[in-house]
């Protein structure tokens, strides 16, 4: 899914890729047909890198522009694209969006590491100080991509877990880490051939704060988003990201309206 933001730079690349086209082929061989030929591979290099790219590349272009980008509804997003900002009768209220990558559930580890964890999560929810959404977005995988997917990370920790053992001074802690994670990729694969179909699982929290100026409520919000994201990385032992540009953007539609198919919202993560 690509956002209203990027498809206005994917379409404008687009069409100087295709003047650039129209001038080369009306040049007739001079060296203006150079200049449209120029012309015609920029805007396509640049269609793909907003197409492929755009969730890094935009927040870039507007913070050296500095351009602010609003919509009809009140909202809007500064130049650094990674905080969304509506004034509402004279307070200023500031979301921030982060990504939580969860790498494992707790279906696949033992009952005394999942009594653990739901233990840990109920622990960081208690530490939370400011209100906060976590959304979590289910949906059934295919299982023979997942399978493939798994047997290619199985046998890739496999190989490092030969070499590390193969060192003439191996590191026993390396040796571990390495034995846990092929143990992992066994565990998840032994599950999909016992016939458990596979879920998967996209995470992401938003913290709101406000302010009686712009500048103010954005500054709550980030310090805010950093307290959240060192806490739920610390206590879940997942990976915690700010969200910007395209990224932060998907989140927010998907407030409205969600992705309708596993396909959709697999598409949908860069």
């Amino acid at each position: 899914m690509t956002s209203t933001s990027s498809k206005k730079y994917i379409y404008a690349s687009l069409g100087v890729g295709i003047v650039g086209a129209i001038f080369s082929l009306a040049a007739g061989g001079s060296f203006f047909s150079l200049i449209g030929a120029f012309l015609c591979f920029v805007g396509t290099m640049g269609a793909a890198l907003f197409w492929k790219y755009g969730y890094m590349i935009i927040p870039l272009i507007t913070q050296r522009t500095n351009i602010i980008m609003m919509d009809r509804a009140g909202y809007e997003i500064p130049p650094s694209q990674d905080v969304i900002v509506k004034n509402v009768g004279g307070v200023y209220y500031a979301s921030v969006f982060l990504g939580i990558k969860i790498f494992e559930s707790t279906t696949e580890k033992a009952s005394d590491d999942a009594i653990a964890y739901n233990q840990f999560f109920e622990r960081a929810i208690s530490n939370i100080k400011h209100v906060t959404k976590i959304a979590y977005m289910l949906y059934v995988e295919d299982v023979a991509q997942k399978r493939r997917n798994i047997e290619a990370k199985r046998a890739e920790a496999q190989l490092r877990l030969a070499r590390e053992r193969d060192k003439p001074q191996a590191d026993p802690l390396t040796i571990d880490k390495y034995e846990r994670e092929v143990a992992i990729w066994d565990m998840q694969l032994q599950r999909l051939i016992r016939g458990v179909k596979p879920m998967g699982v996209m995470a992401y929290a938003q913290t709101t704060a406000t302010g009686l100026s712009k500048d103010a409520a954005i500054a709550a919000a980030r310090s805010q988003s950093n307290e959240l994201r060192t806490l739920l990385g610390n206590a879940l032992n997942v990976e915690v990201t700010h969200l910007t540009g395209d990224q932060m953007l998907k989140c927010f539609e998907w407030e409205k309206f969600y992705p309708t198919s596993p396909q959709e919202l697999e598409e949908s993560v860069v």
